[in-house]
């Protein structure tokens, strides 16, 4: 960050305001999440489907 700071000065940038940068940044992983969730939906569709299915068959032998 103390790079960006000096190339800044540099140019004449020292001023420039960064307030939001955290909530871009925020913005931008949950995109990519939300873009890995929709390429592999299926994927994990079926993954759910088969570790509920164990579940169920655990707690059915637990509860007998």
């Amino acid at each position: 960050m103390n790079n960006l700071k000096r190339i800044f000065k540099m140019r004449g940038l020292e001023k420039l305001n960064d307030k939001g940068l955290g909530t871009i940044e925020v913005i931008l992983i949950l995109v990519v999440l939300i873009g890995l969730v929709i390429i592999f939906k299926d994927q994990l569709l079926d993954l759910i489907t088969r570790i509920f299915a164990v579940i169920s068959a655990d707690s059915s032998k637990v509860m007998s």
